[in-house]
């Protein structure tokens, strides 16, 4: 079963576990149990209300089923995670890998991914009516850990394309932008949980590397995945949904069980992410780049699809 991301939204939450549930109860008024959702189910939690308690038990089980739980800002961005800290029963293993990485290896790693996302950016640009030829040869410029740094050159020509010549990408803004902070916000937290599931520590990234960021790798794993969420943004604007409301959220949720093609035939963005993420850890263990298998790119009509996403 593809999990499932519970979002709470609201003020005046307890959260806490039951029995092997997910229990939301209303702390004022008469206290009364607003819905459970199983353990077992759920591949994220993400927070974006204030006004909220939790039981450590419930944090706990959580962990121990390696869902994560997101807190988000203001603007819809994530600020903190809660992840475990065993993911698998090779942890060490692959940590040790991670961590002993050469310099060459990850700058391979790096060119890999950043080939994938512009693949993606050219098959979204492609479905909503522009023509990308010049992402091809985009791709093909990228060198050894991206010198050029070919990646900002296609996000300068990508955005006007998408989006119209008087979008800029503000993460503080609360319009489209907004959109694009919580989409991501939902693909971060399943990159993360892919990364721990697969043995690997979030905070050791292939290219970013911020002292910061908790989560570097993660960010790595999670770019070739960021035009559909652009691309579902875009669509749901077209249809009268420029902010965050219920029913956008609902869409972005319905995300991770989107199809995508696969060399083992049809699979979820849930099942890619984790997949990506195994192949990953094959690359830091076999010190080779070509042992990673980022996502394919879906084809116009899969993105088409995300239509059906918007309630």
């Amino acid at each position: 079963m593809v999990g499932r991301i519970v979002e709470i939204a609201d003020d005046r939450r307890h959260l806490f576990v039951h029995r092997g549930f997910m229990v939301v109860k209303d702390t004022e008024g008469e206290r009364k149990e607003l819905g459970q959702v199983p353990l077992d189910d759920i591949a994220a939690v993400i927070i974006h209300a204030h006004g909220i308690t939790w039981s450590t038990n419930l944090v706990v089980a959580l962990a121990e089923r390696g869902a994560p739980v997101v807190f988000c800002a203001a603007n819809h961005a994530p600020v903190a995670l809660c992840l475990p800290l065993e993911g698998h029963h090779a942890q060490n293993a692959r940590l040790r890998a991670q961590w002993e990485a050469s310099r060459p290896l990850t700058k391979q790693l790096w060119r890999r991914i950043v080939i994938a996302k512009i693949n993606w950016q050219t098959a979204t640009l492609s479905a909503h009516g522009h023509d990308p030829s010049a992402f091809n040869m985009l791709a093909r410029k990228v060198g050894s850990g991206d010198p050029e740094n070919i990646e900002a050159q296609a996000a300068r020509r990508y955005w006007p394309m998408l989006m119209g010549e008087s979008f800029r990408r503000d993460r503080s803004a609360d319009d489209i932008n907004a959109l694009l902070n919580y989409g991501y916000t939902i693909l971060r937290s399943l990159c993360a949980r892919a990364v721990v599931g697969a043995g690997l520590h979030p905070s050791i990234g292939v290219h970013h590397a911020n002292r910061s960021n908790a989560f570097a790798l993660a960010d790595d794993l999670i770019e070739p995945f960021r035009p559909l969420v652009d691309s579902l943004a875009l669509r749901l604007k077209g249809s009268g949904v420029e902010t965050v409301t219920p029913e956008a959220k609902r869409a972005f949720a319905r995300l991770i069980a989107m199809d995508l093609p696969s060399p083992e035939g049809t699979t979820t963005i849930s099942g890619a992410a984790s997949r990506f993420a195994r192949s990953l850890c094959e690359s830091f263990e076999s010190g080779q780049a070509s042992a990673l298998m980022p996502p394919q790119p879906p084809s116009t009509l899969e993105l088409a699809g995300l239509d059906a996403l918007i309630p």
